[in-house]
């Protein structure tokens, strides 16, 4: 029986053990985290499938975000990220990164809970970059608790700020510079459509990201910006260690998913630079789901 060589198991890709069990204190960064997310800072390879964009990645430093920032780098793209002040560590390796592939890099610590944070990191990309092309929304909080008596009113509007007000105030400051050709891509969750009662705030904040996606991508369409969504299930990120799981969840974290593992955050990287790519030119208005099989649809 001939053997496929070149062929790779999805199941036994990256990490596929359990986690030890962790946590970290608010911002919890990739750099202490036990295994090291993998985001391509080795294995991504570009293809100048974004040359010569402007980007703006929200969280930025680390997971998801980090992975699509080292990824548009390499396609050719100019980034800024977004991140949480405290999160600097993760940041600078994220510059070290996009400078040594020869692209202009931009750090924005800011709070996007605060009054026009939102609209400050849009300002700040297009005066350094002359530009912006590329809309990444990413940034997310997320904290689990065991009932609904532990969920404070506090944590609720701290969670719809981040993950869903910040991404109305970004696009409103970013429209007019977006050109024809540019793009927006927002994170969404398994969560939108799975939602865990653990995470109630989290779950309806992801909903109302894709309800907000696909009527941007309409609102966008005559303006020849395309809009879509990339929904991930459970990627091993900072996310997780930072209250985003209840107590004793992480070492199984994944593992119920239909290959059996929690995914890497540069599984993700190649969905969030096809969407921006002249590749994807008749794609708006989708959502993308990166689940390791799990269902987005209700």
């Amino acid at each position: 029986m001939m053997t496929d060589s070149h062929l790779n198991d999805p199941r036994k890709k990256y990490y596929t053990e359990k986690f030890p069990d962790q946590e970290q204190n608010t911002p919890a960064l990739q750099k202490d985290m036990n295994p090291v997310p993998d985001c391509g800072e080795e294995s991504y390879k570009g293809y100048n499938r974004l040359e010569g964009r402007n980007a703006l990645i929200t969280g930025g430093d680390s997971g998801i975000g980090r992975a699509a920032a080292i990824a548009y780098a390499r396609e050719g793209a100019n980034v800024a990220i977004q991140f949480l002040p405290g999160e600097e560590a993760d940041a600078e390796e994220v510059k070290d990164i996009i400078e040594k592939e020869g692209r202009k890099a931009l750090l924005l610590p800011y709070d996007l809970r605060d009054e026009y944070a939102a609209t400050e990191i849009v300002e700040k990309t297009v005066e350094a970059f002359g530009a912006l092309d590329a809309l990444i929304l990413n940034a997310a909080q997320q904290i689990a608790q065991p009932s609904l008596e532990d969920l404070t009113m506090k944590q609720v509007e701290d969670t719809f700020k981040i993950n869903i007000i910040s991404m109305y105030e970004t696009v409103k400051a970013a429209e007019k510079y977006l050109k024809p050709g540019s793009t927006i891509t927002t994170t969404t969750s398994v969560q939108s459509f799975s939602p865990s009662t653990s995470l109630l705030d989290y779950a309806a904040t992801n909903g109302a990201v894709s309800n907000f996606t696909v009527a941007l991508s309409e609102y966008f369409g005559e303006k020849g910006v395309r809009v879509n969504a990339v929904a991930p299930g459970p990627i091993w990120t900072p996310l997780q260690l930072d209250n985003g799981k209840l107590d004793g969840d992480i070492p199984e974290f994944g593992q119920n998913s239909t290959l059996k593992r929690a995914g890497q955050p540069v599984e993700l990287a190649p969905v969030y630079v096809f969407l921006a790519s002249d590749e994807a030119s008749y794609v708006t208005g989708e959502i993308y789901g990166v689940t390791g099989g799990k269902p987005i649809s209700l």
